[in-house]
Parts: C-alpha cells; sequence; structure tokens
C-alpha cells in the first residue's frame, strides 16, 4: 500500500457546495420574502454568475421556490425543519450511494461482494442517515440572514 494508499474522502463537488450554502441562506431568510440570487452569493461568497443554475436544480427537486418579478428571488419550499442536508445534496450530486467497488472501481467481486463490502457499505448508509437527521432549520441557526 504504502504512497498508493489514498485516505478515504467525504467531500462535495463545489455545485454541492454551493447547493447546501444556498439552502442554509434561505433557511436564515425571512421566510415571507424571496431572496435574490445577488443576495445569496454575497451572502454565502457563491460566485452569482453559478447559482442561478444551482437554484434550478433546487427548484426542481422541489427544495426551492422561484418567485419571478422584480422582488422576485428563490424561498424554500417547504419549512426548513423539513429539509434534510442529504435531500439538498443529492439535488445536485446525485445518489449518494456508490454504484463500485471500492477495491476495484468496478463490480464488486467476481461471486457478488468483495470481503470489505459489508463495512464500506454499512459506513456509507452511516453517513446518510445523519445526513439525513440534519435538518436546515438546525443547521442554520446563528447565521445572519441574507
Amino acid at each position: 500500500m504504502g504512497r498508493y494508499w489514498r485516505a478515504m474522502r467525504l467531500e462535495l463537488t463545489r455545485r454541492g457546495d454551493y447547493a447546501v450554502r444556498a439552502m442554509l441562506a434561505l433557511a436564515a431568510a425571512n421566510h415571507d420574502r424571496p431572496v435574490s440570487v445577488r443576495r445569496i452569493a454575497e451572502a454565502m461568497d457563491i460566485p452569482a454568475q453559478i447559482l442561478p443554475s444551482v437554484m434550478r436544480e433546487l427548484v426542481r427537486a422541489g427544495l426551492a421556490e422561484a418567485v419571478a418579478g422584480r422582488a422576485g428571488g428563490y424561498l424554500l419550499a417547504k419549512p426548513a425543519r423539513a429539509i434534510d442536508l442529504l435531500a439538498v445534496v443529492e439535488a445536485v450530486e446525485g445518489d449518494t450511494r456508490r454504484q463500485t467497488c471500492v477495491l476495484r472501481g468496478g463490480p464488486c467481486g467476481r461471486d457478488g461482494q468483495c470481503n470489505v463490502h459489508p463495512a464500506f457499505y454499512a459506513a456509507q448508509q452511516a453517513i446518510r442517515a445523519e445526513l439525513g437527521r440534519a435538518t436546515l432549520d438546525e443547521l442554520a441557526i446563528g447565521l445572519t440572514p441574507p
């Protein structure tokens, strides 16, 4: 293994990161008034040119709602307590369940599962469960509204 061994990484793509930050901004905002892309981008340090496409994915997933017009912007599509981090991540990252073997990078074993499959599957399920328990209302506590 030596120098070829790499630590297991748990990280989001930039789009996943931006989606989480944008949804936290909406959770921290006044829920009666839409928040503009510009205000979300400034408050959460997200590139304003990328944010509209991220927001479209969140709207498509039913997590955010777009409001057109001069005073338009985005609102949460449901209460912050009803939106978990797993839903936000999967809205832009896709299904978070690993589809390939951690050892081979392809199908798992010739006879079904490799020997490490159960341990990694259990770890994956634990991560998904924790992300599913973390709701926007809890995560947005103490954030300054945009």
